[in-house]
């Protein structure tokens, strides 16, 4: 199944090794899900990966680079061709959102689900990590 990980997944996994995020994200590659990936979303996962507060301890830029890299071509890349903004608050939820829905993705993975209220009517469920790990463990 195709999903789209909102940057804050990356975030909380570079944060603890203890969590669903962490688990997920260290999972990859993995045949229980394909992870999709659009140029605007890459750019947003470089710009806030590699902030001094979301480096991992220990860790470099060029770390973070490097191990974005390797999501990227673990990663189905989407273009998008067409934009249906403003569909929810926040335009960089709106850019994972178009993401999700032109990869025809059926879930959207994000620690903020109340931020993509009205997702649902494109057919694409938010869930939290701890919640996408389950139904894929579920679903083995």
């Amino acid at each position: 199944m195709k999903v789209v990980f909102d940057t804050n997944v990356l975030v909380a996994a570079a944060r603890s090794r203890r969590g669903a995020s962490f688990a997920l994200v260290s999972s990859i590659p993995t045949p229980e899900f394909q992870l999709c990936l659009s140029v605007g979303l890459y750019a947003e996962w470089q710009e806030v990966l590699t902030r001094s507060e979301n480096l991992p301890p220990g860790r470099t830029t060029e770390d973070v680079f490097r191990f974005l890299h390797y999501l990227a071509r673990q990663s189905h890349l989407q273009e998008i061709h067409f934009l249906w903004r403003p569909f929810l608050p926040d335009a960089d939820d709106d850019m994972v959102l178009e993401l999700a829905f032109a990869a025809a993705c059926r879930y959207i993975v994000t620690h903020n689900v109340k931020d993509f209220h009205g997702s649902d009517q494109l057919g694409i469920t938010a869930l939290t990590p701890r919640e996408f790990l389950k139904l894929i463990r579920t679903n083995k």
